[in-house]
């Protein structure tokens, strides 16, 4: 370990530079066993507290870290801090945004909070840490600053965006951005809560991370640096998993998944699955509880490419007419609330429970000289299992993953949506047919909103039941920090300029009167996959609701026709036509309130019109006349 020798090769602001160069100690690490080792503190025990001196209120545990034979177990003391909170974010500069400014928020200017973070930092042991935000391949420079006693911090980053040992720096290392983590100011400053606020300008994006769970700084804080870079470079960090199908033809297939949370992007990258009997339910009439099944013999190979957030930079789109990415993290932060039993998730299981290196676990049940087990989660103070336990898995550990530094062409690009059971009797939105084909123009618009849609599992609102909710742009707003038209324009162009990309609309959990759950994907994913991601405009007719584009006419998989009542939802016979006119009405209402909000003077033009239209409530033809779609 190096406490001060490579200090000299930092070129920091000189306000960070003054502070880190009177830090009581600087630790930098040279591997992540030397990280986890810190996480159990100077005398490397089994169990080791992380507390802060609180004035006026004395030490404050902040969270229990426990050694098991698999990794790090971190739970924290309130059940708050076991989750995101999403009004987290504030914005520390006076550059153009639509998020809330700090001094707006607060009262005061940032300028003399940083200062107060900085001068607190310089009284700490620290660890300064070099990593890559965006990936090793095509990520930037970037800098951790965090308490020595916070060591499980910083190993939970290296897994998530990559480690670089201070051996391996240059002489001269810039970052271009930097996390600084500061938890006693939550509870000094900020009455407890949750507080990470960013710091832009032209050549440096700064985190200050007020408190030590690592979903609004390390993942998400990490997602902001990345929008930030790309809107001013011009390209896109979506959020997105994706994955290489190949067929049981040997066709091979890269699709990609967009939504808002519980939009289906991890189920992307799920086996389907199946019934004891090996059969494939398609879904369950919600009226009269009849079930439809599928005989599906050898399915599609799954190669994974990403989790949740894709870099789509500029240096990599080679003008194929496809959106070209790479996968933006090293590791990935998988949530674990659906894996409640041993057999639930065998691919994560075996991971984690033998692990090549140690594993950060949290909100887990963790007794030291365990295993620790992703379906034992920590108890909240309800009573029940915490909703968030978290695992993080460095993707070099995942089976059959592309390379991270292999950028692929997508062929599919996919948005799925949550679906409430709708009838004639009880009409709602969910009235989306099994895979809707959509252009360009059609497809932006929903990316513009989002909806979170049906019993969201991550929102716990009053809105959380059948009503629909807006994420905003891409579903990456909540981590932007910039303009929402700004990003609304830039999504524009990414997607006209993959003409050849096909776009398509998913939903899950119902179609009108069927719970479907994800079938509906698994099953396109089957469908698409080996087509060589085409479609046939002889399949296709236009949809009853123009934002759905065209709604496949007949679908056959292996040799099976799934029902029409799947693909056209008019037709069932507990919805019909009025009913499933009833439900668009409530989605185009919907789509037209959301929408006024990006008709100003900076929108794009184009972006203008394709608006104008759902006003309007222009047929297909009018969008199709604006974005064509590449059919025959």
């Amino acid at each position: 370990m190096y406490t001060d020798s490579y200090f000299a090769r930092f070129i920091l602001p000189e306000d960070t530079q003054n502070a880190l160069k009177n830090s009581r100690t600087r630790c930098y690490p040279e591997s992540k066993a030397q990280l986890y080792e810190m996480s159990f503190g100077p005398t490397h025990s089994s169990r080791f507290d992380v507390c802060y001196s609180i004035k006026g209120r004395g030490m404050i545990k902040e969270a229990d870290v426990v050694r098991c034979k698999n990794g790090t177990v971190v739970n924290f003391m309130e059940d708050y801090m076991r989750r995101r909170d999403p009004d987290c974010m504030s914005i520390g500069d006076n550059l153009p945004t639509d998020k809330p400014r700090f001094k707006d928020k607060y009262g005061y200017d940032f300028s003399s909070l940083r200062a107060e973070t900085l001068d607190w930092l310089s009284t700490q042991q620290l660890i300064i840490m070099p990593f890559k935000a965006g990936g090793n391949y095509f990520g930037y420079d970037a800098l951790l600053v965090c308490p020595a006693n916070a060591a499980f911090f910083a190993m939970a980053l290296a897994d998530m965006q990559g480690f670089t040992s201070i051996f391996d720096i240059p002489k001269e290392y810039k970052p271009r951005a930097i996390i600084y983590v500061a938890p006693p100011f939550r509870h000094t400053h900020f009455g407890g809560k949750q507080v990470v606020v960013h710091q832009r300008s032209e050549n440096m994006h700064e985190v200050f991370a007020y408190n030590l769970y690592p979903g609004p700084s390390a993942k998400k804080g990490v997602f902001s640096m990345l929008l930030d870079i790309g809107e001013n470079e011009g390209w896109i960090a979506n959020h997105a998993s994706a994955a290489l199908l190949e067929s049981p033809y040997e066709n091979e297939v890269v699709f990609m998944h967009e939504g808002a949370s519980g939009g289906g992007k991890s189920e992307m990258l799920e086996e389907i699955h199946r019934e004891e009997d090996s059969k494939l339910l398609i879904g369950t009439h919600t009226v009269s509880g009849e079930k439809y099944f599928l005989n599906l013999g050898e399915t599609c190979k799954i190669k994974p490419i990403a989790d949740d957030m894709v870099l789509a930079h500029k240096d990599m789109q080679g003008g194929s007419g496809y959106l070209v990415i790479a996968d933006a993290e090293d590791g990935w932060f998988l949530r674990m609330d659906g894996c409640t039993e041993y057999g639930n998730i065998p691919e994560y299981e075996r991971i984690s429970i033998h692990p090549s290196e140690p594993l950060v676990f949290f909100n887990m049940d963790g007794t030291p000289g365990s295993t620790c087990l992703i379906w034992e989660h920590a108890i909240d103070s309800t009573g029940l299992p915490c909703p968030n336990p978290r695992v993080i898995i460095p993707r070099n550990m995942l089976s059959n993953i592309l390379p991270g530094n292999q950028p692929v062409e997508v062929n599919v690009r996919s948005f799925g949506v949550r679906m409430p059971p709708s009838t004639m009797m009880a009409p709602n939105y969910g009235v989306m047919g099994m895979v809707q084909f959509v252009p360009v123009s059609i497809a932006w618009l929903w990316r513009l909103i989002s909806p979170r849609g049906f019993k969201n599992p991550s929102i716990a609102d009053s809105n959380a039941g059948s009503g629909l909710k807006a994420e905003g742009v891409g579903s990456y707003w909540p981590f932007a920090t910039g303009m929402k038209v700004t990003q609304a324009n830039m999504l524009l162009k990414q997607m006209l300029d993959c003409p050849n990309t096909l776009n398509i609309l998913i939903p899950n959990q119902h179609i009108g009167a069927y719970q479907v759950g994800f079938m509906g994907e698994w099953l396109v994913r089957e469908y698409l996959a080996r087509r060589n991601g085409l479609i046939r405009l002889k399949h296709l007719v236009p949809a009853r609701c123009p934002l759905f584009g065209y709604s496949m006419d007949e679908m056959k998989i292996d040799g099976q026709y799934i029902r029409q009542s799947f693909l056209r939802p008019e037709y069932q016979s507990k919805l019909g036509f009025d009913g499933y006119d009833a439900g668009s009405r409530i989605l185009t209402d919907f789509f037209k309130e959301q929408l006024k909000q990006f008709l100003t003077d900076d929108l794009d033009p184009l972006g203008r019109q394709i608006i104008e239209l759902v006003m309007q409530d222009a047929p297909l033809e009018k969008y199709l006349e604006l974005t064509p779609m590449n059919l025959r």
